[in-house]
């Protein structure tokens, strides 16, 4: 299977598990953003990490060893005004590799994303945090090493 793909298929079921349509409250289930389009929103804190406990990130860095696995993307959002969504868009040497819609709502919101490392994925990669009208709120910068 298609590296990509699985990158896809992974985060796909990570944001069914955290998201399940039925459990979410009508007014942050993500088909209910359509019409509602914050006005300025501002990225208070992100980092590249090893992880992400407790909505706090967990080693901080820009460069992760293929070894660790994973890499994830931590980012707190201020200045909502109603629910929203922002993308995580995962880039590997200016290929784009994987876009994850997140969910975030008044009036500060943390949320994270990550994708699976192997040993191919050595190189250059950012994270272009972007808002639902494509606006760009943050770049993020890290290498993947041995």
């Amino acid at each position: 299977m298609n590296r990509r793909i699985q990158i896809m298929i992974l985060c796909l079921a990570w944001v069914a598990v955290l998201f399940p349509g039925d459990a979410l409250p009508d007014e942050v289930k993500l088909s209910s953003y359509d019409d509602q389009r914050p006005q300025s929103l501002l990225v208070s804190n992100a980092q590249i990490c090893e992880g992400v406990n407790d909505q706090v990130p967990v080693n901080p860095t820009v460069a992760l060893s293929a070894a660790k696995g994973k890499a994830f993307c931590f980012s707190e959002i201020d200045g909502i005004t109603s629910s929203t969504v922002i993308f995580h868009n995962w880039l590997r040497r200016d290929v784009h590799t994987v876009r994850v819609k997140l969910a975030v709502n008044p009036p500060r919101w943390s949320t994270f994303s990550s994708i699976s490392l192997q040993d191919a994925d050595r190189g250059p990669w950012r994270v272009e945090i972007t808002d639902m009208d494509g606006t760009m709120l943050k770049t993020l910068r890290f290498s993947v090493v041995d």
